[in-house]
């Protein structure tokens, strides 16, 4: 599986060190940013969305708070991008919505919390059956890219 991560300056230095784990299990593409200088993290999750719609990839976004990447990322058609605070928001997102961008907040959760709800995210499936629907909904929602 492919996965696509990016991050604005405040989550640089947490989105490294995931980045390092992943690489384990996943092939990995980083989309920036590359170092902790003030950076606007709508470009960064502009760009890693078009590479998951493209790509049918999943994708990570890290910014201090996640906040503002699930913003910006859930502007554009086809993005599920859920802002996870723990490892059961993270299984959620993947069985019900269906997410394929997971947000983090590296300001929020530590380092540890950020690997152990990303796990859970990537190890989760979509049960289909009744979500589909509600899916099929906000597929029809946002911006094409």
């Amino acid at each position: 599986m492919k996965v696509i991560i990016g991050s604005d300056h405040a989550a640089f230095e947490a989105k490294e060190i995931l980045k390092k784990i992943l690489q384990k299990n996943f092939d990995v593409e980083d989309v920036g940013t590359h170092s902790s200088e003030r950076a606007n993290y709508p470009s960064f999750a502009t760009e890693l969305c078009r590479k998951v719609l493209k790509e049918d990839a999943k994708g990570i976004l890290l910014c201090g708070s996640g906040i503002g990447m699930s913003m910006a990322a859930n502007r554009y058609k086809g993005i599920r991008a859920a802002l996870c605070r723990t490892s059961e928001d993270a299984q959620l997102s993947r069985a019900h919505n269906n997410s394929n961008v997971l947000c983090l907040g590296a300001r929020i959760n530590s380092d540890e919390e950020l690997e152990k709800i990303t796990q859970t995210w990537l190890s989760s499936e979509f049960e289909g059956d009744r979500h589909s629907q509600r899916i099929a909904m906000f597929d029809q929602l946002g911006e094409d890219l």
